[in-house]
């Protein structure tokens, strides 16, 4: 146990960031620790929560999944990717907002439906699994990114590279931001894939979306190969790069594993810091493969 801490700590210093991980056996139990009840800001990982809470609803038929939302450009949270990046109006479903909130972590997508669910519907269903310190405090993406541009001041993004100006982001802060701990995380996925977060029927979809996340350069970049399956929901802010997700052995073995990185560098992109997560995750399911 040791030993492996010690890798996934020298993996995070070599790729130049802080890390706080959490593995486990969801059939067994046993885990990896590295830092695994510190509090993490959860950036675009908190989107899973708002996915338990949708179907927990869709479950308790309190909502239909296929209900048609609207979504005119004016309002629409910035993002590059989905509705975010799109011009003209859009009308969908939940479902498939769902589903562009996950696979590629549209925020427009996402506060679509946080503006259906409320935020204290996405709380509710973390408080019900037991998660203590996961806490959603944004009631939209769209404001805890206003939260940034107002922290950074009147020099906008330019700023970000300031590590004075980092220091104050409400948004980098998991006593004022969405917060959760890769402990917590992990017991969440755990509860999705032993279908106790929902009911089968909707932990069968919650499992598939997780399976349609398009990132390959992060926690699935540690399994290159065709017949594990790498199932997650990644995260990121201003020098923030998170993931936590499921890998499946073919041999039947699944593992729950939350990786959460800081950076000292401030750049946008830093590819040895994302590739860490997926080297933290390997080594640590890779101890939980060795054990009897």
């Amino acid at each position: 146990m040791n030993d492996t801490r010690r890798r996934i700590a020298a993996a995070f210093t070599e790729a130049g960031v802080s890390g706080r991980l959490h593995a486990v056996d969801i059939d067994s139990g046993t885990e990896i620790d590295a830092g695994a009840d510190h509090p993490v800001v959860t950036a675009s990982v908190h989107k899973l929560c708002l996915l338990v809470a949708l179907h927990q609803q869709a479950a308790a038929g309190l909502l239909d999944l296929t209900e048609q939302v609207e979504c005119p450009p004016a309002d629409r949270s910035a993002g590059p990717t989905g509705l975010a990046a799109m011009l003209d109006p859009v009308r969908m479903s939940l479902r498939d907002a769902a589903y562009l909130m996950t696979a590629v972590s549209d925020n427009a997508a996402a506060d679509l439906l946080l503006a259906r669910l409320g935020l204290d519907a996405v709380n509710g269903a973390t408080a019900r699994l037991g998660l203590t310190r996961t806490r959603a405090v944004h009631p939209s993406f769209r404001s805890l990114f206003a939260t940034i541009r107002k922290d950074a001041g009147p020099a906008g993004a330019s700023a970000l590279a300031d590590p004075r100006v980092l220091a104050r982001l409400r948004a980098l802060d998991p006593a004022r931001s969405n917060r959760s701990t890769p402990r917590d995380m992990t017991r969440l996925l755990t509860a999705v894939w032993r279908d106790e977060a929902c009911t089968p029927e909707h932990g069968v979809a919650i499992r598939r979306l997780l399976g349609l996340q398009v990132w390959p350069h992060r926690m699935a970049a540690g399994f290159p190969f065709d017949d594990v399956h790498v199932a997650g929901k990644t995260g990121s802010l201003p020098t923030v790069r998170n993931e936590v997700g499921v890998i499946e052995y073919p041999d039947g073995g699944r593992y729950a594993v939350a990786v959460f990185t800081r950076a000292a560098n401030p750049a946008a992109t830093l590819p040895a810091a994302d590739a860490v997560i997926g080297t933290a995750a390997r080594i640590a399911v890779d101890a939980l493969r060795a054990r009897p």
